[in-house]
């Protein structure tokens, strides 16, 4: 029989246990604290599913909603602060990586890993700075397409995800204690557990869509989250549509933010001096913004880009749709 998980318990190799009647096997040996839930520390657990890590295909289909939600008519209202509708989904505990081991310094976070000396790269792979990283790749976090990459491309995504991670929680504790600079913030979510102050980005067939961005294939894409999500969010990658369990969302306050038209090809000068809020970013590093754009009787949260040419991007029916009259989302004032 499995034993559940239990805080103040030392785990070591080869253990298992079930949480909220899902089972989870060991990465890392620790011992359990009561924030440090398994769903909530991908690098100490990984998922099991028929005995073995749970694994699901980076590519899902979007029609899963075909027997979900029927179509309703929505309307579109561009250059108005976002609305908020009433949520019945509580408020999730904020995503903790674990501490301990050999964790990279500040200033070692904010280089890639190429940059890094070799033998500061074998301490941190030693030492744990690292196995957070891959541990969350193996819980399930697809935060790239392992496939075709040698050994030192994969470190290298492992260690940019989970530099993302550390500093997206940074972002989480700092706005939830109320010392975050700004009336909006980025904040680590799961799920499909929606928190009551996400900011809605649009919406399709009676449910609302909301703001999210995750770590993939060495950029910072903005994509959708909704509770009726097989994962709960949803991003655009080179024409596919890529399903997360761990993403950030858009959180904070609906009034301080407003959407302003686009038409075509972006570029700051067509905000008229408004600041758009912060949103992701290309492999490459060019910024990515926040977009919403009408499509198919609906409105889809997306990603504008100064290099995207006439329009912007919304994931959509297992690919990405180009729409060229869109809105970015902007601070008020």
């Amino acid at each position: 029989m499995i034993d559940s998980w239990q805080p103040g318990t030392e785990y070591r190799d080869g253990a298992r246990v079930l949480y909220q009647g899902i089972q989870y096997k060991i990465i890392q040996p620790h011992r359990s604290q009561s924030d440090w839930t398994p769903p909530a520390t991908p690098a100490l657990w990984g998922r099991l599913e028929d005995g073995d890590y749970h694994h699901s295909p980076h590519h899902e289909k979007s029609g899963q909603w075909a027997e979900d939600c029927k179509p309703e008519p929505c309307a579109q209202s561009y250059d108005q602060p976002p609305q908020h509708h009433q949520q019945q989904q509580q408020q999730q505990q904020p995503y903790h990586t674990p501490q301990g081991g050999i964790q990279p310094t500040h200033e070692e976070s904010q280089k890639h890993w190429f940059d890094i000396d070799d033998k500061r790269k074998q301490e941190l792979e030693i030492g744990g700075g690292l196995l957070a990283g891959v541990g969350a790749l193996a819980a399930g976090v697809y935060a790239y397409n392992k496939h075709g990459k040698n050994e030192e491309e994969k470190k290298a995504h492992a260690w940019s995800l989970g530099n993302w991670l550390r500093d997206a929680e940074q972002r989480t504790q700092a706005f939830r204690s109320g010392n975050y600079p700004g009336p909006v913030a980025w904040v680590l979510n799961e799920g499909k557990n929606i928190p009551s102050d996400a900011i809605e980005g649009g919406f399709e067939r009676g449910a609302p869509l909301y703001i999210c961005r995750a770590y993939y294939e060495g950029g910072m894409m903005i994509g959708k989250a909704c509770s009726v999500f097989k994962k709960g969010a949803v991003i655009g990658y080179k024409k596919e549509e890529i399903h997360l369990d761990k993403y950030e969302i858009l959180v904070g306050n609906s009034q301080a933010v407003r959407w302003v038209n686009v038409s075509g090809q972006f570029n700051l000068a067509a905000l008229n001096g408004l600041r758009p809020v912060e949103g992701g970013r290309e492999p490459g590093g060019a910024p990515q913004y926040i977009a919403q754009a009408p499509y198919h009787g609906a409105v889809h949260p997306g990603k504008a880009c100064e290099s995207f040419g006439d329009g912007c991007f919304i994931p959509y029916d297992s690919t990405e749709k180009k729409v060229k009259e869109y809105a970015v989302l902007c601070y008020n004032g």
